[in-house]
């Protein structure tokens, strides 16, 4: 019994690693998400943390709300991580936290469930209490961060996305770096989206943080 019970062990984990493997070389990726550079890690909170372990689709193109992965233009050898809010020729406008595509505003659908979050100011390094709510970027939903009504605000955009380029804009409006930093990017350069966090920097014990589908 304990030798079938073995046996039928050893062929599971070879099947399971037979597909992993498959998966790994076709469809997905998985990244940690680096922990020392402030000025990413800062804006992809709510949506992320630096620390994160996280899984990349690259089986198909990103599309239009994607949160992607993408190398940055400006700098060989770095990557930055934002949300497509534009494409080829799209009129684009950020004004604070909004965003208005081709003269229609994108909504927001209320409140995250928890509502306030801490991040690091990666100009001063000192912790900012953020509001979190919910976006719907074109019928899908994501987390970003408010602006708050005092201190300094990033600037606002108002750009046509050239042809065969991509607009990224980070979750995080109040610390973002984005497309405002680096221009648009290739559309052909973002082969990667980020659907599925596994853990947390914290680990796998972290239940807030683990095992969780991204958006």
């Amino acid at each position: 019994m304990f030798r079938k019970m073995l046996r039928f062990l050893v062929w599971v984990a070879l099947v399971l690693g037979i597909v992993i493997g498959f998966l790994r070389l076709t469809a997905i990726r998985w990244w940690r998400v680096p922990s020392n550079d402030p000025y990413l890690t800062a804006s992809i909170s709510p949506s992320l943390r630096g620390g994160d372990l996280i899984l990349l689709w690259r089986l198909t193109k990103p599309v239009f709300s994607d949160l992607v992965l993408c190398p940055e233009p400006k700098q060989p050898g770095r990557v930055v991580i934002g949300r497509i809010a534009g494409e080829s020729r799209d009129e684009l406008e950020i004004t604070g936290a909004d965003i208005k595509v081709n003269n229609k505003r994108q909504s927001v659908e209320g409140n995250c469930p928890v509502r306030t979050f801490l991040e690091k100011d990666p100009g001063t390094g000192f912790e900012v209490e953020l509001h979190c709510s919910i976006e719907d970027l074109g019928g899908s939903t994501n987390l970003r961060a408010e602006i708050p009504s005092e201190g300094t605000h990033p600037p606002d955009v108002k750009t046509t996305v050239p042809d065969n380029q991509v607009w990224l804009v980070s979750d995080n409006r109040q610390f973002p770096y984005d497309s405002r930093d680096y221009g648009a990017v290739p559309q052909e350069t973002c082969e990667e989206t980020v659907f599925f966090r596994l853990v947390g920097a914290k680990g796998f014990f972290d239940t807030s943080t683990r095992l969780q589908y991204i958006r």
